[in-house]
């Protein structure tokens, strides 16, 4: 058995198929002076056609497993047209006479070496793009096929140094088992889509495999545990085969739960809702039992697209999710752009700390027109279901009340046009900084309900970057300072007598329903695919019981301790 990293959850059993690496050779070649002119022609005929591909690759995509996975390739069509990337590239045929080939390989070289030598996973992970587009254009400049993948229907395991999403879209879910890779790790975008897909993927065995893996060999991996096995004995394949039997069966139970009300054997009733970005993911949620959104993160609606939805189109979304939903509640969150969301139109600028800086509820108080906008679309949609409003990243009663003015704007906007509205629409916001959670107390008297973001929530109480491989240790979503965070935050809701949801991973981890049980949190909001899993421990439990364990909890002193109870408390409901 070899040890990886798991990055995307199932057991794969089958034949390696080993993809040839990926990258070009380029032979130099030099321009007589002459021929510059024909070289950009060249360069600039492979930027269009490289553009159209990947234009109609996200597009497929976008078809296959929605909207959030797709804006991957609009940060390939970014990079193309990056003035950096690109001046490089026409300074290397410019100055140095060399073919368009040769210049994009040598650029593609530079900005990979300098991404690689960054302290930061995230950005080495990101170089695998630039690579990725980079070889795309290199493919229509050299004339030179793409790697092709078995055309046959028998099932197999890919094994590859690296995928790019370029490679991952082509891919049929039907005929892939699973995927080995050297390089990479949950954060990757080979990652991401593999969740997105539901193929098992491990990877990290770069320096680990000696024999290398070869077509044709037999494999067993674990996209949980990470382990992988090259040519198992008959016993691990038999036990394997055993588990991933297992899996598909629990599946299958679980849909049969989709209907059911989510209520404990002591009779506590959970709402479970789904955080969604898109109509398409939110028809999943349905098939999955949803009780509304809880988490509508509107800030993909901007990202497909060359320049900002307008009002009428952001109303027909917001309007045709809200109907769909009927009674069950549809909580809006307004634009959470900055950090690690970018829309090419609105360039933000550069920053030491863009998880500090100009982002979410503060380019929104900015720019009143945008924020506008959407608000006023929302509030057309509120006669159309139960939609309620949420604002980002909120730290004072301050920003609550500027944001209260520029809605009230909205408000006065369609009473003069005559347009209806929800007079009473409910407004909550984010808890997902600790400045939020330790004066909950005072923002609960502004607003109408809470909802708590735990992944940035955890990062920002612990300084810690969740997109850094690096320091992936030290976030701990159990850390007993979060759990006081949640306890604060819970209690000053309580005192005001306004409703508290969860809409961050933390909602969708079944260790951490005692918490719940014992805050008396009882609104939980998590992705689709969550749902039925979290739906099923909550039917086989006793809140009252759970909520001993939650208290015991908040008596532990590590986050070690606090995960120990938590996970032999799940194992023994699993």
């Amino acid at each position: 058995m070899i040890q990886g990293i798991g990055a995307a959850a199932g057991v794969a059993i089958g034949r390696a198929f080993v993809l040839p690496a990926w990258e070009m050779d380029v032979q130099d070649r030099q321009l007589e002076t002459i021929d510059l002119g024909k070289e950009f022609d060249r360069l600039h005929e492979g930027i269009i056609t490289s553009k159209q591909e990947i234009e109609e690759i996200r597009n497929e995509i976008q078809v296959m497993v929605g909207k959030e996975e797709s804006t991957i390739f609009d940060a390939h069509i970014a990079i193309l047209e990056d003035p950096v990337f690109m001046s490089e590239v026409r300074g290397i045929i410019e100055r140095q006479y060399k073919a368009a080939e040769v210049a994009v390989k040598e650029a593609i070289d530079h900005f990979v070496a300098m991404f690689d030598l960054l302290d930061d996973e995230y950005m080495k992970e990101r170089a695998l793009d630039i690579k990725d587009v980079g070889n795309r254009l290199l493919k229509h400049l050299l004339g030179t096929p793409e790697v092709t993948l078995p055309k046959n229907n028998e099932p197999y395991i890919l094994v590859a140094h690296e995928l790019s999403p370029s490679q991952l879209v082509h891919l049929n879910p039907s005929n892939v088992l699973g995927m080995v890779t050297m390089v990479g790790g949950k954060s990757s975008h080979s990652a991401i889509m593999a969740r997105a897909l539901g193929i098992p993927l491990v990877s990290g065995f770069e320096n680990k495999l000696d024999p290398m893996i070869q077509t044709g060999d037999m494999l067993v991996l674990n996209g949980s545990s990470g382990c992988l096995y090259v040519n198992p004995s008959s016993e691990v394949i038999e036990q394997h085969t055993i588990v991933a039997e297992k899996l598909r069966r629990r599946k299958e139970q679980l849909q049969l739960l989709a209907a059911e009300d989510a209520v404990t054997l002591d009779g506590v009733h959970y709402h479970l809702a789904a955080n969604i970005s898109s109509y398409k993911e939110f028809e999943l949620a349905v098939k999955h039992g949803a009780e509304g959104v809880g988490l509508f993160r509107t800030e993909f609606l901007y990202m497909d697209r060359q320049e900002l939805p307008t009002e009428e189109e952001q109303f027909e979304i917001y309007r045709k999710v809200a109907e769909h939903a009927g009674k069950h509640p549809v909580v809006i969150r307004t634009l959470d752009i900055g950090g690690d969301k970018q829309l090419e139109y609105f360039p933000l600028p550069e920053e030491d700390n863009p998880f500090l800086g100009y982002r979410a509820i503060r380019i929104s108080l900015d720019r009143h027109d945008l924020f506008k906008t959407q608000l006023t679309a929302i509030l057309r949609a509120s006669t159309h279901g139960s939609v309620k409003i949420m604002y980002p990243m909120i730290t004072s009663a301050e920003e609550i009340r500027s944001a209260n003015l520029i809605l009230q704007e909205a408000m006065a906007d369609l009473d003069n046009r005559g347009i209806p509205y929800d007079r009473e629409i409910p407004v909550g916001i984010m808890i997902e900084v600790p400045a939020a959670a330790a004066s909950a107390d005072l923002l609960a008297a502004e607003c109408d309900f809470f909802s708590i973001g735990t992944n940035d929530l955890v990062q920002y109480v612990l300084a810690v970057d969740r997109m850094n491989e690096k320091i992936a240790h030290l976030y701990r979503p159990y850390h007993p300072a979060v759990l006081r965070m949640l306890k604060m935050t819970v209690e000053a809701a309580r005192l005001h007598n306004i409703q508290v949801s969860v809409c961050g991973e933390m909602a969708g981890d079944e260790r951490s329903i005692p918490l719940w049980a014992y805050l008396g949190v009882h609104h939980l909001s998590m992705s689709p695919q969550s749902l039925l899993r979290i739906k099923h421990s909550i039917l086989n439990l006793a809140a009252a019981e759970e909520a001993g364990i939650g208290r015991d909890c908040f008596a532990c002193r590590t986050a070690g301790e606090i995960e120990d109870l938590l996970s032999s408390r799940a194992q023994l409901e699993s």
